[in-house]
């Protein structure tokens, strides 16, 4: 009987060992944790500008958070994920636009998303659509809903190292700096937030391109409750997307979002218009 007991406990201590090690590799230290973002920030109208459906996925903790604030949500996304790959296959890939399409409006009504707008242009096509066209869009985007806060992709990076990730990033970046040198009227948000995979993370499991990312991305400045149920909803409702994460991280989703309990964000401060 005592070696069955004993036999349990290491097998409970070898899980929380394992348990550790990863727990690790979705932690930052340099980032200061707070409960809210938008509540930190002070952020009651919060945009974000993403490239494809379920990159909302990545901020769940913080459109929850905010909403539960009382905060307004709005959302852009520039593509419909039509050359996405199915994981599980769900629909012709000929069809995948319109599924993904109706997914991330549905995901973005379950996060109390506000507006929402999907525009037409093609999967992985961003780095090839004029840049002039993009920011005049984005910042026609920021001027009919005026938000205080901005999430948007790092340029350099993309979070995943995903093109169109980046060139939509500088998309809001560039019309971020039209608005702010704007003589009158709405001047742009106060903050912008840029969302962030865990540095420790990337260098262990993301080969090459997690290398990367890692190399140029900035450090986080806040980290804040991820919202592993409002996530693990989400991937149900991107049913043609819901295999992803368990794939990439080869571990169920739920297991990884006990593990990747957090969110990351760089916050840069625009100032007052």
């Amino acid at each position: 009987m005592l070696w069955i007991i004993g036999a349990l406990a290491l097998a409970v201590l070898a899980v929380l060992a394992v348990w550790y090690r990863f727990h690790r590799l979705f932690e930052d230290k340099v980032a200061r944790h707070v409960r809210s973002l938008a509540g930190e920030l002070g952020a009651q109208r919060i945009l974000a500008v993403f490239a494809h459906p379920d990159d909302e996925q990545l901020i769940n903790g913080l459109l929850t958070s905010a909403k539960a604030g009382g905060a307004w949500l709005g959302m852009v996304t520039a593509t419909k994920g039509d050359a996405g790959r199915q994981s599980p296959v769900v629909c012709r890939q000929s069809e995948l636009g319109v599924i993904r399409h109706a997914e991330v409006l549905k995901n973005g009504f379950a996060l109390g998303i506000d507006e929402q707008e999907v525009w037409d242009y093609p999967d992985g096509g961003l780095p090839e659509q004029p840049l002039e066209e993009l920011v005049s869009r984005v910042t026609a985007a920021m001027t009919r809903y005026k938000p205080d806060l901005v999430v948007a992709f790092w340029p350099a990076s993309g979070a995943t190292g995903h093109k169109d990730h980046m060139r939509i990033g500088l998309a809001a970046e560039q019309a971020i700096a039209q608005l702010r040198a704007a003589a009158e009227g709405y001047r742009g948000p106060r903050f912008v937030a840029y969302p962030l995979i865990p540095r420790n993370s990337l260098l262990t499991l993301g080969g090459k391109t997690g290398r990367f990312i890692a190399e140029n991305q900035p450090l986080p400045t806040h980290s804040t409750p991820g919202n592993a149920a409002s996530k693990v909803r989400g991937w149900k409702i991107h049913a043609a997307q819901a295999n992803f994460v368990s794939r990439a991280y080869k571990m169920p989703t739920r297991l990884l979002y006990l593990i990747w309990d957090k969110e990351f964000y760089a916050v840069r401060e625009m100032g007052k218009a």
